[in-house]
């Protein structure tokens, strides 16, 4: 049984997409940086 939210596989995978993400981001031109890289970081967390 799960001892905690870090446990729960749900957590764990989308921990996983939000550090996917922002390794896409790195990746992105600076002058996207605070454009649309901040919008997908945002909507990536919440």
């Amino acid at each position: 049984m799960a001892t905690g939210f870090r446990n729960l596989i749900v957590y764990k995978k989308a921990f996983s997409l939000a550090m996917d993400i922002f390794e896409l981001i790195k990746s992105y031109p600076k002058e996207e940086k605070y454009g649309l890289t901040s919008q997908i970081r945002n909507s990536s967390i919440i």
